[in-house]
């Protein structure tokens, strides 16, 4: 097969995306680079983001299915109180040159669940993580817009109807992916998202 990298296009790269469970539209782009290097650190490759031979052959020894073991917690950073709807999320994505919303389920402000990206593909949410997680993002995260430099300031501002949506969805989750692990995304980034301790709150589940 052809060598791949960044900025490469075509039919090959649309086949490396389809194995690397991502949404495959020919383009070798920022998240395809983030996906190749996750597959190779998982298989024990040169980490380079370049998919020559041995990448190649790895990917085609590997099962297609994606192994979840991670459930990732998020806020979409809106003011409390505001809503923001899922397309609007998706819009967002698509102009930061995503090539769907990063979430595979969203939570808004009146705790109504939407779908986002499916299930069976790469999500664009943790870096280092997409490859064996689920995003999933509640609408909130931060104080009202009359709070001085309220962008800044990570919080909890789940009403009792988003807690109730996010735990039945967790749950519906786990029961599908027994052997994953419920996180915040702050675990994995330098950010208070998603402003409360997500593993502490579901360890049970």
């Amino acid at each position: 097969m052809t060598i791949l990298k960044t900025g490469s296009r075509g039919n090959d790269v649309k086949s490396l995306q389809q194995k690397l469970n991502l949404l495959a539209d020919g383009i070798f782009g920022p998240m395809t680079d983030e996906a190749v290097r996750e597959f190779q650190r998982s298989n024990g490759l040169a980490v380079d983001g370049i998919v020559g031979p041995k990448t190649w052959t790895a990917l085609g020894s590997t099962n297609n299915s994606r192994n979840i073991r991670e459930i990732i917690v998020h806020y979409s950073a809106t003011p409390q109180g505001e809503n923001f709807t899922v397309e609007q999320i998706r819009q967002m994505h698509l102009a930061r040159g995503f090539s769907d919303i990063g979430y595979h389920w969203y939570i808004d402000h009146d705790g109504n669940l939407f779908k986002g990206r499916d299930e069976n593909l790469a999500g664009a949410h943790t870096i280092g993580h997409n490859s064996i997680s689920i995003g999933i993002c509640y609408c909130g995260g931060c104080p009202p817009r009359s709070v001085k430099n309220w962008q800044n300031i990570g919080m909890d501002t789940r009403s009792e109807k988003q807690k109730s949506a996010l735990l039945n969805l967790l749950k519906d989750l786990k029961k599908r992916y027994p052997n994953a692990t419920i996180h915040g995304h702050n675990e994995f980034a330098n950010k208070p998202c998603p402003g409360f301790d997500a593993r502490k709150e579901y360890q049970n589940l």
